[in-house]
């Protein structure tokens, strides 16, 4: 008997049934899952010892030449179309000319490839396209996005067959189409698979003659672009009483592409979300009929459909929402930046207080942080890539990044962005978050089971064979495949134990990094974070097995560590990309402190929640001997990110490049940037006069100290300053009538008021 068959049959049989009783059995919508979408950096992070070669091998996000002329022409022209809060608070839509605007530029077929009539652009150029929409307005950015993310365009492009495409896309590229999506349910919020939407194979007569088909009946909600579509992407159960396809019943999941204008359609009726007039809505289908060949992919895809929605949601969600956080982090970091400098209390800046840096700084490295992870993002994305850890990771931090980044962008501005009305820049924006937050994929359950959840199979490098070979059928080939992965592990498991140990006690001075100049420490700092991290998930998974899903706190802190690593790469990775300059080496390093403190926090968080106490404290002094170690960014370098958003730089034009800020319209945005501009220039003549004591310019040109030149361009900056700290304000009557009184009943003299 060989050494591999003694193994096997004496160390291996006992664990695989041990395995096997502990773990549950996959569902079919569960191996579909956790098996569809591609690993990349993600993965080379859970091994514990990534390869930072990669990382630095990958092309940089870049425009070609026609996305540019793009960029910098329809999109920019669209911007100036558009006024947020008329179509808040007036129209209740778009404008019908922009509607048109959007059909004729192919706004909508961004994705589409030419020769079905699209622009076949990059994710990173639709990224860049929504990203400065959202800078402008965030329901025409939605309404962009929706159709080149998660809709019936991508799925037709992955799976639809040649006469579905050749007939859908040509008329989604030119606009006779607009499409829309209808998963969500009553009964089916982030449980899609729970939904009760049914179809029933049946034979019908469609069109004049008797066709096979399916009857369907659902009540969908929450289906942007709904209200104004003329085809549904529909996803439902589909069943087979009649035995019509084969001898299954129940066949599962399928897609289907409705043209809304079919008998037994209800349509129409909007839902309102979060007061952003995007167009948004419930509707139902009664007895519904639709031939076989409607089904995207046709008969064969039937019962495939919640593979094809990760699969499709596996792209749209790496672009669709982190592209419009991108730009709410970036623009409440260029606007508080520039309020913070012409706005003045105690006759001074008000972004020379400390409290304020705080969130100054703070809003600075978060938007360099989001962006360079969009960026990433999309670079994998442009290589062919469909990553679903990746685009989760993406769609949650992101949009946790835009809450933070508008709370502390209110909280500088104060009663400016307090008071609705088209001044205010930045009120859109705060309603809208939750709307992000809880759209494909509520946060809440993405973070506690999704990231770690299928981040833990997709991307280790053992767990998913361990775990489809427990799966096989054939016990004698399922004891084989299990001997050879289980050691695999188990050898893998040992060398990241030795790594770890030695990168976390020398305190990330061990281990290997490229050659990077003043960021070459944080990539051995790093590295020992992911050795650190795969230590603590195999230990994880070994003590809890298949109850770690039900542990969702833990899960979450293990999903928080893996996503840090990823961010955190992406930083390092766009300080590279951009030519490693030392303007903007402040923002890289408060993303790096700030991240290690919040990996040393969660690893703290897993090790003091896992049952086994004595395991856990074996963990904890080979990876963390002297407890949390890193706790942020010091306060000087809080000051110098901020001091990048207080001052005009190629450092802050690059942190905020991109965006519409309101050149050739009447924004609140453009009257800001104008303000910052002109104290910025006059800050020199503002010397002069606290040094000549004058309170104003007028006594200065009396003195002697400015010239009239001077004086004009004081009161230019005055004037202009005075403009973006105004409010608005409306009639009484355009609010409503009030219902108070004034007149009051007359008193006796001497009556005690």
């Amino acid at each position: 008997m060989s050494f591999t068959e003694f193994r096997r049959n004496y160390l291996t049989r006992p664990i695989f049934k041990a395995a096997k009783r502990a773990l549950p059995g996959l569902s079919e919508t569960e191996r579909e899952a956790l098996t569809s979408g591609d690993i990349w950096w993600d993965g080379d992070l859970f091994t514990g010892n990534p390869d930072w070669r990669k990382l630095l091998a990958t092309p940089p996000a870049a425009l070609s030449d026609e996305e540019q002329a793009f960029f910098d022409g329809p999109v920019d022209e669209l911007c100036r179309m558009l006024n947020e809060w008329e179509i808040n608070w007036s129209r209740g839509d778009l404008p019908k000319n922009v509607w048109e605007f959007l059909k004729r530029e192919k706004f909508f077929a961004m994705i589409i490839p030419r020769e079905f009539g699209g622009l076949e652009f990059s994710a990173f150029a639709n990224s860049e396209v929504v990203r400065k929409i959202a800078s402008r307005s965030l329901v025409a950015a939605v309404t962009v996005m929706v159709p080149n993310s998660l809709g019936p365009a991508e799925l037709l492009m992955q799976f639809g067959t040649d006469e579905q495409r050749h007939y859908w896309l040509p008329r989604l590229a030119d606009g006779r189409e607009l499409p829309c999506f209808g998963l969500t349910s009553l009964e089916a919020g982030s449980d899609a698979a729970s939904m009760i939407d049914r179809g029933e194979v049946c034979r019908a007569v469609f069109e004049g003659r008797e066709v096979l088909g399916i009857r369907l009946n659902w009540s969908k909600r929450y289906i942007t672009l709904g209200p104004v579509a003329t085809v549904q992407g529909l996803a439902f159960k589909l069943f087979d009483p009649e035995h019509l396809l084969g001898d299954e019943e129940q066949r599962g999941i399928t897609l289907a592409l409705v043209p809304t204008s079919l008998p037994g359609i209800e349509i129409g009726r909007r839902h309102l979300p979060a007061f952003q007039m995007f167009q948004n809505g419930p509707n139902q289908g009664r007895d519904v009929f639709i031939p076989m060949d409607y089904v995207i992919g046709g008969q064969k895809q039937v019962g495939k459909g919640w593979r094809m929605l990760m699969s499709a949601l596996a792209v749209g969600r790496g672009v669709s929402l982190p592209s419009l956080s991108a730009a709410a982090t970036a623009l409440c970091a260029r606007t508080t930046g520039s309020y913070a400098r012409v706005r003045k209390q105690f006759d001074i800046p008000i972004g020379h207080f400390e409290g304020i840096q705080e969130r100054l700084g703070s809003l600075a490295a978060d938007a360099y942080k989001v962006d360079a992870a969009r960026r990433l993002t999309c670079s994998g994305l442009d290589e062919g890539r469909k990553l679903s850890v990746i685009s989760a990771i993406m769609k949650v931090h992101a949009t946790y990044a835009m809450r933070s980044s508008i709370e502390h962008a209110m909280d500088v501005h104060g009663g400016k962005t307090v008071i609705d009305g088209p001044l205010n820049y930045l009120g859109d924006i705060y309603r809208a978050v939750p709307v992000a937050i809880t759209v494909e994929g509520a946060n809440i359950l993405t973070r506690s089971l999704i990231i770690f959840g299928q981040g833990a199979i997709r991307c280790h490098p053992w767990l998913l064979k361990e775990m489809l070979a427990l799966e096989e059928q054939d016990p004698d080939k399922a004891l084989e495949v299990f001997d050879e992965n289980f050691w695999g592990h188990a050898r893998h498991g040992l060398k990241n134990f030795f790594r770890a140990w030695v990168r976390s006690w020398s305190g990330g001075r061990i281990g290997p990094a490229p050659d990077q100049g003043k960021t070459k420490k944080y990539y051995r700092r790093l590295g020992g974070y992911a050795a650190a991290f795969a230590l603590v998930a195999d230990t994880a998974l070994l003590l809890l097995g298949g109850g770690l899903k039900r542990k969702e706190m833990i899960s979450a802190r293990l999903g928080d560590i893996h996503a840090e690593l990823y961010l955190l790469s992406a930083v390092l990775k766009r300080w590279q990309d951009e030519g490693r300059r030392n303007d903007d080496l402040p923002l890289v390093e408060f993303a790096m402190e700030r991240g290690f403190a919040t990996i040393e926090d969660r690893i703290n968080g897993v090790l003091t929640n896992l049952p086994n106490r004595p395991v856990a404290a074996l963990v904890r002094f080979f990876i963390q001997p002297l407890g949390v170690r890193r706790h942020g960014p010091s306060d000087l370098l809080t000051r110098r990110c901020a001091e990048i958003l207080l001052t005009p730089s190629g450092a802050r034009d690059r942190l905020t490049g991109g965006l519409f800020l309101g050149r050739g319209a009447n924004t609140g945005v453009a009257d800001l940037e104008q303000a910052f501009e002109l104290v910025t220039r006059c800050a020199a003549l503002q010397q002069k006069l606290r040094e000549g004591r004058c309170r104003d310019h007028r006594e200065a040109l009396e003195k002697g100290l400015i010239s009239d030149a001077d004086a004009a361009l004081l009161q230019e900056t005055e004037t202009a300053v005075n403009r973006v700290l105004a409010v608005d304000d409306f009639p009484a009557e355009e609010l409503g009538e009030s219902n108070f009184s004034a007149t009051a009943e007359p008193q006796a003299q001497g009556e005690p008021r």
